[in-house]
């Protein structure tokens, strides 16, 4: 492996690849592209360690290490029984392999798994007389398999576990947003830790931590434990210690607040837990606070939010988003404020045109992530932004 020159492919939702093209730039990332849900670059080995510590947006970070055409299934395990794993792993160590198939030939991705796994095996049985051994749970190595039509690409995944799992979340709610969506809303949002910032409906406060180690700049990884590059041959304990060491150094000072409200003392409680699990007790303050009774009492005010809607959980109050615009209009002047929804019905009884909709999805929902703006007085008139 050139680990100078790495080919590098970065896994994001959909809508989020700019945010991310932007994360990429800035920690160092060449020859930089968007794809769908993704964005290509190049960087070395010190490149792979920071964007997997530090990027807000990106789901799992793959290698590609070999990549060939396949038109049966005895010709896609000849090409990996010859391939040199031996390179990647060792007989000792164990591994797993996710797989995303696309293809008329190959229509079963379980199937093309399970063959990839047994030429594996063959290549260690037939070099060493020994089998490493699959562990899906918690695996040394993990590999991705892709299919599209008959070009198969195998990766190394070098986060190991999704890296929206950032360590900080201990209690959830029915319906929590994603964490990496969540960052990657705030970006959209412009929110960049100057201000003040209000999650009125915050749930078990995934968006209000994001907030604020967005405010702080610390690093998205800054709570967990492994990563799968760590399990690599080449792992350099040494540049990674020094590369966190830096970013960790990076944090900056706080002034603003970052407030959250909700009506659910369960959800408060539980909002409580993973504030103190991210350590930011004295930087997020969440109240029992009914946002429909409130008003806004921090100058300058991001609000950003992700309110029940009926796939998820049902509202049995039909005039909700109603209730929704008359707070924006009378108690939140000079305001801007987002929500993202699915329901693309029930938001238009907001009662004030949207002056941007991005696509995005929550989970399998598609969505639009609306922003309005507040003004005193005279509205001033605004293009819409961006097209669904």
């Amino acid at each position: 492996m050139d680990t100078e020159n790495l080919k590098i492919q970065i896994k994001t939702f959909f809508g989020l690849e700019p945010i991310l093209a932007e994360e990429v730039k800035k920690l160092g990332g060449r020859n930089v592209e968007l794809k769908n849900r993704a964005v290509n670059c190049e960087g070395d080995l010190g490149f792979l360690y920071k964007i997997n510590y530090s990027a807000r947006t990106a789901l799992k970070i793959l290698i590609p290490i070999v990549e060939f055409k396949a038109f049966n299934e005895s010709k896609f395990y000849d090409k990996l029984f010859k391939f040199e794993w031996d390179d990647f792993m060792s007989v000792d160590q164990t591994f797993a392999i996710d797989s995303t198939v696309n293809s008329e030939r190959f229509k079963h991705s379980q199937f093309m798994t399970f063959k990839m796994k047994d030429a594996i095996v063959d290549f260690f049985q037939n070099r060493y007389g020994k089998r490493p051994s699959i562990e899906t749970k918690s695996p040394d190595i993990k590999f991705h398999l892709h299919i599209d039509r008959e070009l198969v690409t195998i990766s190394l995944d070098s986060s190991g576990d999704p890296l929206f799992k950032r360590g900080y979340r201990k209690e959830q709610g029915e319906a929590p947003i994603n964490e990496v969506l969540a960052s990657g809303m705030l970006q959209l949002a412009g929110w960049d830790g100057k201000g003040n910032f209000l999650d009125p409906m915050c749930g078990s406060g995934t968006l209000l931590i994001e907030a604020a180690m967005i405010a702080l700049d610390l690093p998205a990884q800054i709570f967990r434990r492994r990563f799968a590059f760590q399990n690599w041959k080449n792992y350099d304990h040494e540049l990674f210690s020094k590369i966190k060491e830096v970013r960790v150094n990076r944090v900056k000072e706080f002034t603003g607040k970052i407030v959250g409200y909700d009506i659910d003392a369960r959800m408060l409680n539980a909002a409580r837990t993973n504030i103190e699990s991210a350590e930011m007790e004295d930087i997020i303050e969440v109240r029992k606070q009914n946002f429909f009774d409130s008003k806004k009492d921090m100058f300058p005010l991001l609000m950003v939010f992700n309110p029940p809607y009926d796939e998820r959980i049902s509202i049995n109050d039909d005039d909700f988003y109603k209730k929704v615009g008359d707070t924006f209009k009378t108690h939140y002047p000079n305001t801007l404020a987002w929500l993202i929804s699915s329901d693309l019905e029930a938001v238009k009884k907001i009662g004030l045109r949207p002056s941007r909709k991005i696509k995005l999805f929550n989970g399998k929902l598609e969505t639009r992530f609306l922003q309005y703006e507040m003004y005193e007085g005279t509205k001033k008139v605004h293009k819409l932004g961006d097209k669904e």
